[in-house]
C-alpha cells in the first residue's frame, strides 16, 4: 500500500510516447499451466487471464509454524476468497528487521541480515496452499515503504544511517529522497539481489516444486510501489539509477525463472509527480504496466466529507485510470491496477461501520475493468486492498501492537481496519462477487 501522508499532485495525461516495449523472451515455451503475456494479454492455457484479485500480503506470517503464524486461519481466508471467485493474490515474500520504528517484526530477514527460516517455510505454505485452489500469486520482493522494513532498511545495513517516514524532523519528501538513494548503492544493491536469488533458487519445503518452476507464481514484483524519488530533483538525479535497477533486477528473474512473469509495482504517475514518460520507461522491461489509486492518500478526498468530496475524487480516478491505459497503450502491454482503497463511511475503522462510497469506488474501478474486458482493451485485471477476512483488532484504538497476529489487510502502521474488507461486509462481498460473476460471462 501507499503511505499515508495527504499528498496532492497532478494527475498527468500519458502524452505521445515511443517507446519499444519489450516482450518476455523466455529460453523454452512454458507449460499451458503458467500465466503467459502476448502483447495487451494475459494468457493461461491460451485463454485470457483476468484477474480478479485482492492484495494478501499477510499470507506468509499466517502461514509460519511459529507462535505468530495460524496456518488453520490462513486456510480458511483462502477458502473464503476461492468461494468469491478471487483468482490472484498479491503477498510479500520480502521484509527486513531494523531501526525503523513503524517496520513489521518479525522478517524474513533478521536485524542481523540472517534469514528467518520460520517466514520462508510459511510463503512455502501460503504458495501451496494458493496453488491448491488454482490461484496465482504475485511475489512482491521488497518496499519502498517503511512498513515491511524494506529499501529503506536495506540502506541502513549498508550505511549506517536511516530516516523514518513520518519524522517531524524530516518532512515529506525527505524519506522517499533518501529511500530512491539505494538503486545507486552498491552494497545495498547487492543485499537486494541476494534476497531475490535465494528466492529464485528455492525449494518448497511443502510442495517440493521449485518457485522457479511453480506455476502458482504468476509475477516476480520488484518492489511495492519503489518511486524514484519524492521530490523533483531527487527523481531527476535518480533516474538513470532507478532505470538501470529495473532493468538489472528483470534481467536476472528472467534468467532464472524464465516461465514467469516480471512487474514493477509502482504506482504510475503519483510515483514519478506526473511524468508519465518516466512511468513508461520504467514499464519497458517488465511484462505489464501496474497503477495503485488511492483517492484518499492523495487528498482527491477528504474522510470527513466523502458525500461533498467524492465527485471530484470520481473524476481524478477516472482520468488517472485512462492515462494508465494510454500509457498500457503504447507500450502495447496489459495493465493491472493491482491496489486500490477507500475509506469506510465517516473513515471509520469498526467492521460495523457503513461502506457507501466504498462500494461506489470498487464499481467505479469494476466498470473500468468490465469496459475493458468487454472491448479487448489493455486492462487485464484488478487487485483490491485489501483482504483483512475474519481478523478483528483486540484494541480500542485499532493501532496494531508488537506481538499481535491478528493480521489485517491494513499495516501496522496503519489504523487496523481502514481500508481492508472484512468477512462481514455483505455490501462489499456482493460488489466484488457481481464483477467477478462478469469476468466469466
Amino acid at each position: 500500500m501507499t503511505f499515508t501522508r495527504r499528498e496532492t499532485l497532478s494527475v498527468s495525461a500519458a502524452g505521445a510516447l515511443a517507446l519499444a516495449a519489450r516482450g518476455h523472451a523466455a529460453s523454452a515455451a512454458p507449460s499451458p499451466s503458467f500465466v503467459t503475456r502476448e502483447g495487451t494479454r494475459l494468457l493461461l492455457g491460451g485463454k485470457p487471464y483476468r484477474i480478479t484479485g485482492a492484495n494478501l500480503w499477510y499470507a506468509a506470517w499466517l502461514g509460519a509454524d511459529a507462535d505468530y503464524g495460524d496456518r488453520a486461519r490462513l486456510v480458511r481466508e483462502l477458502d473464503r476468497l476461492h468461494a468469491l471467485g478471487i483468482n490472484n493474490l498479491r503477498i510479500m515474500a520480502a521484509a527486513e528487521e531494523g531501526p525503523l520504528k513503524n517496520s513489521i517484526k518479525p522478517g524474513f530477514t533478521r536485524t542481523d541480515g540472517s534469514a528467518n527460516p520460520a517466514l520462508f517455510d510459511g510463503l512455502d505454505f501460503a504458495l501451496a496452499e494458493i496453488a491448491k485452489r488454482g490461484m496465482t500469486a504475485v511475489i512482491v520482493l521488497s518496499n519502498f515503504w517503511e512498513w515491511s522494513g524494506g529499501l529503506q532498511t536495506l540502506l541502513y545495513r549498508a550505511t549506517g544511517s536511516y530516516i523514518d517516514m513520518g519524522d517531524p524532523a524530516h518532512p515529506w519528501p525527505a524519506f522517499a529522497d533518501a529511500t530512491a538513494k539505494v538503486y545507486a548503492n552498491a552494497q545495498a544493491m547487492a543485499l537486494y539481489r541476494d534476497h531475490v536469488r535465494s528466492l529464485l533458487a528455492r525449494r518448497n519445503s511443502v510442495t517440493g516444486t521449485l518457485y522457479a518452476e511453480d506455476p502458482a507464481i504468476m509475477a516476480w514484483q520488484l518492489a511495492n510501489e519503489p518511486r524514484p524519488g519524492g521530490s523533483d530533483a531527487a527523481i531527476a538525479a535518480n533516474r538513470k539509477a532507478y532505470l538501470d535497477w529495473i532493468a538489472e533486477t528483470a534481467g536476472l528473474i528472467r534468467a532464472g525463472a524464465p516461465h514467469h512473469l516480471v512487474s514493477l509495482g509502482q504506482e504510475g504517475t503519483q510515483a514519478t509527480n506526473g511524468d508519465a514518460r518516466l512511468v513508461a520507461e520504467a514499464h519497458r522491461e517488465v511484462d505489464y504496466v501496474t497503477a495503485h489509486i488511492w483517492p484518499l492518500n492523495w487528498s482527491w478526498v477528504k474522510g470527513d466529507d466523502l458525500a461533498g468530496t467524492w465527485p471530484e475524487g470520481r473524476r481524478k480516478v477516472e482520468a488517472y485510470i485512462a492515462a494508465h491505459a494510454a500509457i498500457a497503450e503504447q507500450l502495447g502491454k496489459p495493465l493491472v491496477i493491482e491496489e486500490f482503497g477507500f475509506p469506510r463511511d465517516g473513515e471509520a475503522y469498526a467492521p460495523s461501520a457503513s461502506t457507501q462510497f466504498r462500494e461506489q469506488y470498487y464499481r467505479l474501478i469494476y466498470d473500468s475493468v468490465e469496459a475493458s474486458w468487454k472491448s479487448g482493451g489493455v486492462i487485464a485485471g484488478s487487485n483490491f486492498w485489501a483482504w483483512n477476512g475474519e481478523a478483528r483488532t483486540p484494541h480500542s484504538d485499532a493501532r496494531f501492537r508488537n506481538g499481535d497476529s491478528a493480521y489485517m489487510g491494513d499495516p501496522p502502521h496503519e489504523p487496523q481496519g481502514w481500508y481492508g474488507v472484512f468477512d462481514s461486509d455483505a455490501g462489499m462481498l456482493e460488489v466484488i462477487r457481481a464483477h467477478i460473476a462478469r469476468a466469466a460471462a
